[in-house]
């Protein structure tokens, strides 16, 4: 999988966003998961134009 970029705002990468779903692994509410990632890399704290495209690759990182 390519680390792209996928929050501008805040420079957060696919993988910060994987190693972040990984460290919360004992939450499995996509809501919830979320919003650990978000405390862990800021995602989605700026504009919040990444918030859908965010919630898609942790949703895929949890039923890996």
């Amino acid at each position: 999988m390519e680390n792209k970029l996928v929050c501008n705002c805040k420079k957060v990468y696919m993988s910060d966003i994987e190693k972040a779903v990984y460290a919360t692994n004992n939450i499995t509410d996509l809501e919830k998961k979320f919003e650990e990632v978000q405390k862990i890399t800021k995602c989605s704290t700026g504009c919040g134009g990444c918030h859908d495209k965010i919630m898609d690759i942790i949703a895929d990182f949890m039923n890996a």
